[in-house]
């Protein structure tokens, strides 16, 4: 089974989290605010790497939240957001270029 918690619970455990921080760091924090076991066991689980946001430490946990349709919202914003090497680009949920806004420019002075 893998390791999730909820967006409330991993805000709660990071709460005075000081960034840039280590994935030893934002253990130790979510430890001391008190986090529960599973947010704990996602916090493990994320790559060891200098997160310098709560962002990017939140496109980096499985966030599972009681609410089907925020958690589809969140899902895509991370897939946008991710910051870590070795995630293909194409896993981001970022729509295609308009062509014709490429050629001319957002605003052609209408």
């Amino acid at each position: 089974m893998a390791a999730y918690t909820t967006y409330r619970a991993l805000k709660q455990a990071l709460e005075d989290a000081d960034y840039p921080a280590t994935k030893e760091q934002l253990i130790e924090t979510a430890e001391r605010n008190g986090a529960d076991e599973m947010t704990l066991k996602a916090l493990r689980a994320i790559p060891p790497v200098d997160y310098r946001s709560f962002l990017e430490v939140e496109a980096s946990v499985e966030i599972r939240d009681e609410d089907p349709e925020l958690e589809a919202a969140l899902k895509a914003e991370r897939r946008r957001l991710h910051t870590h090497p070795g995630l293909s680009e194409r896993t981001k949920d970022v729509p295609p270029p308009n062509p014709i806004v490429e050629e001319l420019g957002e605003n052609r002075g209408s």
